[in-house]
């Protein structure tokens, strides 16, 4: 079978790391690359660097990966869906909820594969973390609170903390627990002096009942990349910065006499970190998208939960405006 031709509009922070897996992606042969201001990384490597989405859609390319600043890709989205071609588009979807529709629907009408870049989903710790939640080792979880931490990056200027870290925190607490969020309160500040919210803290609950915490910032010196799930039974905490997974059992035995007093709480009992296969999660990200376009298993991010996603972010940018709790609109998909 020949290799899916594939392009790649935008040569930046992200599009450098795209191009590099794209190039040992089994199956997949790199044909077109472009950007606005050029290949600052260097990544093109024979390849002529075009100025915008035609130079790609002009090469004959299957699939196209969209790294472009979120301002742009709703107009390269809708122009390569025009074309025929499958998509995967780096978070978050658009730069609103509006623009995001119209992507998920005209990927949908063209019967395309239509993908967005949430990441964290193909983190080996992360996935292992899915995997036990499912198989019951917390027992009922009760809690996801994630920590989302590090220097300002200078790559990102037309968005704030919220839709572009806080995105991955959003979808992957989704994810792991396999619901979505019914409401979202949340509280920014503005300290660096950019024109977006560069710390939030954020509390939600999801269909499921679980409650959820996110703390993320642009304002720390030091990078933490933490989510913790606790149940029932015990913690799970991943390190997605490591790819670590480590579990802490409740210690708390109640014998059948105990049993008949009242809950006094939990003690510390084993602490087990696992040992993963720690594959790149952007070049499994990869290999998902290629499976889709080719008709495997679709495991992809859809583009309808990028743009569910986009809500709740949207939805605390409103309550930390409003001070209110805000509600999210019932559009969920499945995940």
């Amino acid at each position: 079978m020949a290799a899916l031709r594939a392009g790649l509009i935008g040569l930046g922070s992200m599009g450098r790391h795209h191009a590099r897996v794209l190039r040992q992606l089994e199956g997949v042969e790199l044909v077109a690359v472009a950007d606005a201001v050029g290949d600052s990384h260097g990544v093109a490597g024979d390849l002529a660097v075009g100025r915008d989405i035609d130079h790609l859609i002009a090469a004959g390319i299957d699939m196209a990966v969209v790294a472009v600043p979120t301002a742009l890709h709703e107009r390269v989205g809708l122009a390569l869906a025009a074309a025929g071609v499958h998509v995967m588009v780096e978070k978050p979807i658009a730069e609103n909820s509006t623009a995001g529709l119209r992507l998920a629907e005209a990927f949908e009408s063209a019967g395309l594969v239509g993908a967005v870049g949430h990441i964290e989903r193909f983190n080996p710790a992360l996935q292992e973390m899915r995997r036990r939640i499912e198989d019951g080792q917390l027992g009922e979880t009760y809690q996801i609170s994630t920590q989302r931490q590090g220097p300002f990056p200078g790559r990102i200027a037309d968005v704030g903390v919220i839709k572009d870290l806080a995105s991955h925190d959003i979808d992957l607490t989704s994810w792991v627990s396999q619901s979505d969020y019914v409401s979202v309160a949340a509280q920014t500040a503005h300290r660096s002096g950019r024109p977006h919210e560069d710390m939030v803290a954020a509390t939600g609950i999801l269909e499921n009942g679980v409650i959820t915490s996110h703390l993320v910032n642009w304002l720390s010196p030091m990078k933490v990349r933490t989510t913790t799930v606790t149940g029932e039974r015990g913690a799970l905490v991943a390190d997605t910065a490591s790819a670590d997974l480590s579990f802490y059992a409740n210690g708390t035995f109640l014998t059948e006499w105990e049993s008949l007093t009242p809950f006094r709480g939990v003690t510390e009992g084993d602490i087990v970190r696992y040992a993963l296969a720690k594959r790149e999660p952007l070049l499994v990200e990869h290999e998902t998208f290629r499976d889709a376009v080719l008709g495997r298993e679709n495991r992809v991010v859809t583009m309808r939960q990028g743009l569910r996603t986009l809500q709740v972010a949207e939805a605390a940018l409103e309550s930390a405006r409003t001070g209110a709790t805000v509600r999210i609109g019932q559009a969920a998909p499945t995940r």
